[in-house]
């Protein structure tokens, strides 16, 4: 089984959920580790699907989401390089509730359900696999408390900043440029891209956002932050 690169360890050293373990708990991790290279539109595992993989991203973007009966899609997360993801279904062995398909080309690394098992029995990576459902039960909960009880517009700016975080990686430091399209933005939000336009512009015309083919550039972070704590 091929080892990962030096460079695939830098990019995971990104995450600071990754990053934060104890080096025993990443040396382990790594050797059970086997990178595998997918081509865009390839799909890791669908919904219904049995859990089958704990998965390191280390380059590309993975789409997590899920289809209704209608036919529509509906956007969960976006995937960034320095994740890992897909642990819940080897915890409680239930199927995979959504489908994971890769947005461009992807470096992944696989650990198997057995691998995984293994690591499970070392203590301080149990309470790490702990650690990470928290963060994951928070970011729900604070999704469902946006719809509940925020306005369309703060709801938009919570999510931009969410997304200068790493999504799921929720880093410390926000980044400028959000490379999301309007159209995924509008899935991950749940509403109409013809809504999110108008809240978008808005913020564009503040002197807040500027829009790209792709992109979202956040020019002024605090304000957006002020908007984003309006309800």
């Amino acid at each position: 089984m091929r080892n990962p690169s030096a460079e695939m360890v830098q990019v995971l050293h990104g995450n600071p959920w990754f990053a934060s373990l104890p080096a025993p708990e990443q040396a382990a991790m790594l050797e059970l580790a086997e990178p595998v290279a997918l081509p865009r539109g390839a799909v890791l595992y669908r919904k219904g699907e049995p859990g089958c993989n704990f998965y390191g991203l280390v380059r590309g973007v993975v789409k997590i989401s899920s289809v209704g009966l209608d036919g529509r899609e509906g956007i969960l997360a976006l995937i960034e390089a320095g994740n890992w993801f897909s642990e819940s279904t080897l915890l409680d062995g239930q199927p995979n509730p959504y489908d994971a398909t890769a947005l461009e080309a992807l470096e992944v690394l696989l650990i198997s359900p057995e691998g995984f098992a293994q690591l499970m029995q070392r203590l301080p990576f149990a309470v790490a696999i702990a650690r990470l459902e928290a963060l994951r039960l928070r970011a729900v909960f604070s999704m469902v408390e946006d719809t509940m009880v925020r306005d369309m517009g703060a709801r938009v700016a919570r999510r931009l900043l969410v997304l200068a975080h790493g999504d799921a990686t929720m880093a410390e430091q926000a980044r400028a440029r959000v490379l999301v399209s309007q159209d995924a933005l509008a899935m991950l939000l749940g509403i109409t891209r013809q809504t999110l336009w108008k809240e978008l512009r808005s913020l564009v015309d503040a002197g807040v956002l500027a829009l790209g083919y792709g992109r979202i550039d956040i020019l002024d972070v605090q304000a957006l932050t002020r908007r984003a704590e309006r309800s």
